[in-house]
């Protein structure tokens, strides 16, 4: 007989369970292996449902509702979707009316720190997050659903571990119904089977899993100041709150002193030229002079071979979706076949330069690359932009760049038809402004620190799942 894995092979008496059925899916299926492995554990084990608290017993998602988006801080609250609860800055997050949020019909999809997040609609249905203490505040869509752990139950860090692990994973997953859209409803996963495994136990993981969360709020925190840091000391406090939308449309403008670089009319659209007008009032130098013995282009086009993961013989290929994710996910290729060339030095900075002018979409966006992420393989439809001079840091540039300010500009740059480019001539010419050198050491160690703190986080959440690996295995 096939096994589901080696050391957890179909048995006999699970056929009962299902009826007889000889065809082999239902006993390979994942969920239902997990299921009858949780069963032999020598450990007390309770529905789901027993111990989550709060509006409709703590497991729920909400209705469906029209979405009135603003871009007023004063009158919106951030929104949370199945994809955007993924990200690792939430500082872009579309805002939901504020008034509609805090309604009757919607008040209870605002989230708490600590709560689970479950993907519950779509392609990716069965996906989870953990609310980190800087979400508190935010609103959910119905797209996703929110498990409410029962504190004097269960630790919070705990649940989230033993649902974000590879057994509660299978168990999630095991519930998704449908063929072309996903979906997954509060009965489905309210008798999924937790373990517990003991005061100690459930202790260390939730504490670890709890300073993660911590961490990476902490780094999202610094990231923000950091950028807020660089404007103020500019004298370009005006461009932090920019109000892009309240400025009207770009309607009715006439250039002069154009050149064959460019035609088309996004390229000199006020609002940008105004911002860019800003920046190049202080003291600055141009991206291009920046990167001159660097880099700016963008990246290698290459043949992907898979791979099966591993550190040694295949990189993890990042998209740019996947870029901006806490953790990214997927495909792997093999080195043998692949072109350092994909791999980005540490201090790169990667902006999202392919795409479509959605509001919600990365395109223009930015990431750094450092610490853990420097082992990763990067799409060719990233701009890669590299600092060669010692004075300007890729952690300085990044910044600079991730600022809503920089991103207008950035986009502004675009060329192409349906699909938007970076225009690499219209990028290089972006003003940085220069500050003093002890200005620029701060802003750079302020960014460095941040980004320490999202790898400690990487390194507790990895050690939390490793514990509760070992406990249920064991």
């Amino acid at each position: 007989m096939k096994v589901a894995e080696q050391g957890n092979p179909a048995r006999r008496r699970w056929l009962d369970g299902q009826g007889l059925r000889l065809d082999a899916k239902p006993y390979l299926s994942g969920a239902f292996a997990t299921r009858k492995l949780l069963e032999r554990l020598p450990v007390e084990k309770v529905p789901l449902k027993e111990v989550t608290a709060g509006h409709a017993d703590g497991i729920y998602n909400g209705p469906q509702f029209r979405r009135v988006y603003l871009t007023s801080p004063e009158h919106s609250v951030p929104f949370v979707g199945s994809k955007d609860m993924l990200v690792a800055d939430f500082s872009t997050l579309p805002r939901l009316r504020k008034t509609d949020a805090e309604s009757k019909q919607l008040s209870y999809l605002k989230l708490e720190s600590g709560m689970t997040l479950i993907s519950c609609s779509g392609f990716n249905a069965g996906r989870r997050s953990y609310v980190r203490p800087d979400m508190a505040g935010f609103w959910s869509s119905q797209d996703v659903l929110k498990v409410v752990p029962d504190a004097d139950r269960i630790g919070a860090g705990y649940l989230y571990a033993f649902l974000a692990s590879r057994f509660g994973e299978a168990l999630v997953k095991g519930t998704v119904y449908g063929s072309a859209v996903k979906h997954i409803e509060p009965h489905h996963i309210e008798d999924l089977p937790v373990p517990r495994f003991g005061e100690a136990v459930e202790k260390e993981i939730h504490e670890l899993m709890q300073e993660a969360a911590e961490l990476r709020a902490s780094s999202q925190n610094g990231l923000d100041a950091a950028t807020r840091d660089l404007f103020r000391t500019a004298g370009l406090d005006d461009l932090l709150d920019l109000r892009w939308h309240q400025q009207g449309r770009d309607l009715g403008f006439a250039q002069g002193g154009l050149t064959a670089t460019t035609f088309r009319a996004l390229n000199f659209q006020p609002r940008a030229r105004r911002i860019l007008k800003r920046l190049g009032d202080v003291e600055h130098v141009t991206l291009g002079e920046v990167c001159k013995g660097g880099q700016l282009s963008r990246g290698l086009r290459f043949t992907r071979v898979d791979a099966e993961p591993s550190d040694t013989y295949s990189y993890r290929l990042v998209g740019q979706r996947q870029a901006f994710w806490l953790r990214p996910e997927g495909r792997w290729i093999s080195k043998s076949k692949t072109s350092k060339e994909v791999l980005a030095e540490d201090g790169t900075v990667l902006v999202a330069a392919r795409g479509t002018l959605g509001e919600n979409e990365v395109y223009g966006r930015s990431i750094l690359v450092t610490g853990e992420w420097s082992g990763h393989a990067y799409s060719e439809d990233f701009l890669r932009i590299r600092s060669g001079s010692s004075s300007f840091s890729g952690a300085y540039l990044f910044a600079l760049l991730r600022s809503e300010a920089c991103f207008r500009l950035l986009r502004s740059c675009s060329t192409g038809g349906k699909q938007q480019d970076i225009n690499l001539d219209l990028c290089s010419m972006l003003p940085v402004p220069t500050l003093a050198e002890l200005d620029r050491t701060r802003i750079t160690n302020t960014v460095r620190a941040a980004f320490k703190k999202r790898d400690e986080a990487d390194v507790k959440e990895d050690l939390a799942l490793a514990k509760l690996e070992e406990a249920v295995t064991r």
